[in-house]
């Protein structure tokens, strides 16, 4: 994609919507080499860590005949959009926001080859006028629990703080934890195995999901018509940034019961397709087919001016959550996720070489030096 012409808005990058990730990471790496300290605790209740679970998706506790692993993550701005979408069309999109919340945490949970148990809810509001709103208040509640069902996961419990002075008020903070089983035992899925060899499967996205909405939010200033711009497939720019996250824990509970264990996962969140590169291994991940970007990230990619190197390099572009298996496993693979209503493609293959990720038909590569995240 070329530079904007004079006259046009400048190329709009996820740091100038106001998230800095060079800022960000380094505070992750140390309080990961702090949380590390911690880990000896464990044993003091006869359990241990999985250590290669440092640093990725989820965290694994070996519990002895199997294993336990748990995660927490928050919806981030996506609620933002919500917000103004029912002022502007009157509806409650909040059902959608509770999956989008649930799929934060269960496909991170999944990464690590865990099935999903328990979900927990963090709904933290600006003041107790947020659930007076019953059918915005109902709508969560009732796609909360769909989610759960999705996952076949119980719905423990949670907490409804109002945080006047800390949350905006007639806003609400959403968070989920969420804690899985690993059984049998060699369903564990860290990277281990990953080798040269090893085909790549991507998953399909349903559009942006919930990372990169600060983005999404910023570009709004640069639309006349805002959040009711009509795409090209006849949604309008708001409708289409509320598509709920995929969830794809029927997708990798599927794989098992076919056979099939990944020899590594990855969730295409923030950072994009960066996180092809989480595993700390020295290998090369070579990119030969591209899945079609959804027209609302097409549409954040034009609007932003942005290449396709800044693009991948934020958003999901299509492709939600990776599979790392053995080539023989690669085609069945597509055929199990086509099969739960997720598109699949068998994109690329792992190399011996130099930790990179090339996307070929891009033209793009990303080096160990894009992604410091332990």
């Amino acid at each position: 994609m070329n530079s904007p012409a004079a006259g046009q808005p400048a190329t709009l990058s996820y740091d100038q919507a106001g998230v800095n990730y060079d800022l960000i990471d380094p505070l992750k790496v140390a309080a990961q080499r702090a949380a590390a300290a911690t880990a000896g605790h464990l044993a003091g209740h006869g359990f241990r860590e999985v250590q290669a679970s440092r640093g990725e998706s989820a965290y694994v506790v070996d519990v002895g005949p199997f294993y336990l692993a748990s995660i927490v993550e928050c919806l981030g701005s996506k609620a933002l959009v919500a917000d103004e979408m029912q002022r502007l069309t009157g509806r409650s999109w909040y059902a959608g926001i509770a999956q989008d919340t649930i799929a934060m945490a269960i496909n991170d949970l999944i990464t690590v080859g865990a099935t999903p148990l328990v979900v927990q809810a963090y709904w933290a509001a600006g003041g107790s006028d947020w659930f007076g709103d019953a059918e915005r208040a109902q709508a969560l509640v009732a796609g909360w629990k769909q989610a759960c069902d999705t996952c076949g996961v119980a719905w423990g419990g949670g907490e409804t703080p109002a945080l006047a002075g800390i949350v905006e008020g007639g806003r609400i903070d959403l968070a989920a934890s969420c804690t899985g089983i690993i059984n049998p035992r060699e369903r564990l899925s860290v990277g281990d195995r990953l080798a040269a060899g090893d085909a790549i499967v991507l998953l399909a996205s349903s559009g942006i999901h919930a990372n990169g909405l600060s983005l999404a939010r910023k570009l709004v200033e640069r639309l006349p018509q805002g959040y009711l711009t009509p795409l090209e497939d006849g949604t309008t720019y708001g409708e289409a940034l509320l598509a709920p996250t995929v969830l794809y824990s029927p997708v990798t509970e599927a794989l098992y019961k076919a056979g099939i264990t990944p020899r590594y996962c990855a969730n295409i969140t923030g950072h994009g397709w960066r996180k092809l590169l989480r595993h700390p291994a020295t290998l090369t991940y070579r990119i030969h087919t591209v899945p079609p970007v959804p027209p609302v990230l097409r549409f954040i990619q034009q609007q932003a001016h942005q290449d396709d190197r800044e693009a991948y390099s934020t958003l999901n572009m299509g492709a939600g959550f990776a599979l790392f298996v053995r080539a023989e496993d690669a085609e069945r693979t597509v055929e199990v996720a086509r099969a739960q209503g997720v598109a699949a493609w068998v994109a690329g293959r792992v190399e011996a070489g130099p930790k990179q990720l090339v996307i070929e038909p891009l033209g793009i590569r990303f080096g160990d030096e894009d992604l410091q995240l332990r």
